[in-house]
């Protein structure tokens, strides 16, 4: 095993006497050249990478080496360039059809060797490299005559010629000042010449690496790096000289795969609702508009509905989303409670379900429980602007309770032990309306890091108009809440976007389990 660069000094001998096989082995190849690349210093030293790296610190750290970053510029062909170094340089192919017998723009259009949008660059820069000449016919038309330059190549085939034969690329300070004028020529014609810039670190030998490069180290060699059970059975570890330990030292930061923080908190959620009783049920993420909107006695006409706060999905619907007797039900009291006509083809148009509302609604209506416990949890869908409190796309947990004896006060009393066992012990509830909930009250929990109170969600009774339509019986206590919501109160979270930003960083710094 190798050791740290403190691992290995002794407290009463001189750190340059004390030397690890690394170091000696770069210290070797930097004697010969003191201005080396690392490439060239694992190439060299036979070492892997991350060896000379750790060895490049031990010396850094005893200044003896210094380093220094180093860039330089590789051009290789774009697209166009590759096209031209198998089809030639427009200029090229006008000298072709030239040498064909087409002297006129006209006749070199027709001949195909060049199309319209090329005619007049190349014409330009066929001229600039001297090889063809305007003449003059008896009628006054104008000709393209070849000179003796035509035959020549010009500097830019000659780069493109070159570049061709680079798999990876040249080095621009190792062109001709012929061929560095070449690229700034092609670089005014798009995707033809590739500039990119790379970075190397270069390692230097200080003066004091010099000379400490030059002592012989064989004495060294007698220093043992570790105690083993033949040592300890012979006795030769009583005479045996071992490199001091740092017992301290920063052990290597390991990286373990883990949950994304945010499964953690429906992880915990989910498990918080199985403890208090709660059954798990879920649906699809594409619900008809009945079940979104209707069974809940939100009017066709309301503002949620329309496109700008609901995501539709185009030309879609659904003919058999209900049974007759529960579409009659829900329409008969959509009209009567809202006075105004209710639309069965609006009730067949598919959305992104916007709440998970739509899920345990029905499973009320299909399953009709007189007593029954259950939650689900999941996707949900929101036309809305994001923000840094907004997505079009979140998480949503809703529970309901049925049973034939509970109230409002139970309701707020699961609220409380909800939030509890999340650890949130100060709860308040503000009376608030929802359209399908009656009475209705919105949670609200105290921030102590934001020193005041915060929504967390909606909660009520379902009305009458929601649950005898649908033969619901016993009352129905529902709450929701939005799962990122409580995932930004225990982060400390100020943005949601954060939750989604995909910066490692930020998430591996998360603790698994916050105290």
């Amino acid at each position: 095993m190798l050791l740290s660069q403190t691992q290995y000094r002794q407290p009463m001998v001189d750190d340059s006497i004390q030397m690890h096989p690394i170091e000696k082995s770069l210290l070797e190849i930097l004697a010969i050249s003191d201005h080396t690349p690392v490439e060239k210093l694992v190439e060299s030293s036979k070492l892997s990478v991350d060896q000379v790296r750790r060895g490049i610190e031990w010396l850094k750290f005893k200044k003896l080496i210094s380093s220094v970053d180093k860039y330089y510029t590789v051009i290789s062909l774009g697209s166009n360039g590759i096209k031209a170094g198998k089809e030639e340089l427009p200029e090229r192919r006008l000298v072709n059809a030239i040498k064909k017998g087409n002297k006129t723009v006209a006749s070199v259009l027709k001949s195909g060797f060049l199309k319209p949008d090329e005619i007049n660059a190349a014409i330009a820069v066929a001229k600039r490299n001297h090889w063809i000449q305007f003449g003059q016919l008896h009628n006054g038309y104008k000709i393209l005559l070849l000179t003796a330059e035509a035959d020549h190549l010009s500097s830019e085939e000659k780069l493109l010629q070159k570049l061709a034969n680079f798999d990876n690329g040249a080095e621009v300070s190792e062109l001709t000042s012929e061929e560095k004028h070449a690229i700034n020529l092609l670089k005014r014609r798009p995707n033809y010449i590739v500039e990119a810039e790379h970075k190397y670190s270069e390692i230097i030998l200080l003066e004091s690496g010099k000379k400490l490069a030059q002592v012989n180290y064989t004495s060294n060699d007698n220093f043992e790096r570790k105690l083993t059970p033949d040592m300890i059975v012979s006795g030769k570890w009583r005479d045996a000289r071992f490199r001091s330990l740092d017992v301290i030292a920063d052990v290597p930061y390991s990286l373990a795969g883990r949950q994304h923080p945010l499964t953690d908190i429906i992880d915990e959620v989910k498990e918080i609702f199985f403890s208090m009783g709660f059954t798990e049920i879920d649906g699809q993420l594409i619900q008809p508009s009945f079940w979104n909107f209707d069974v809940l006695f939100i009017p066709q006409d309301h503002p949620a509905r329309e496109m700008q706060d609901t995501f539709y999905i185009a030309e879609a619907t659904q003919k058999e989303f209900a049974n007759p007797d529960q579409i009659q039900k829900v329409s008969s009291m959509q009209e009567k409670g809202w006075k105004c006509d209710w639309s069965i083809e609006d009730a067949k148009r598919v959305v992104l379900r916007t709440h998970t509302t739509s899920v345990t609604i029905r499973y009320l209506a299909n399953n009709k429980p007189e007593s029954a416990r259950v939650f689900s949890i999941g996707r949900v869908f929101r036309n809305e602007k994001v923000s840094y409190k907004h997505l079009v796309e979140f998480n949503q947990v809703e529970g309901i309770v049925t049973d034939k004896y509970i109230t409002l006060r139970d309701l707020m009393g699961l609220q409380k032990e909800f939030y509890s066992k999340l650890g949130i012990k100060k709860i308040k509830f503000w009376p608030t309306f929802f359209p399908y909930t009656e009475p209705s009250l919105q949670s609200m929990i105290y921030n102590d890091a934001l020193d005041k109170w915060v929504e967390m969600g909606g909660m009520g009774i379902f009305r009458p108009e929601v649950a005898h339509p649908l033969g619901i019986k016993n009352p129905v206590l529902a709450w929701g809440v939005g799962i990122e919501r409580i995932a930004m109160l225990r982060f400390g979270l100020n943005d949601v976007r954060d939750l989604y930003g995909n910066e490692l960083g930020s998430l591996r710094n998360i603790p698994k389990c916050q105290l």
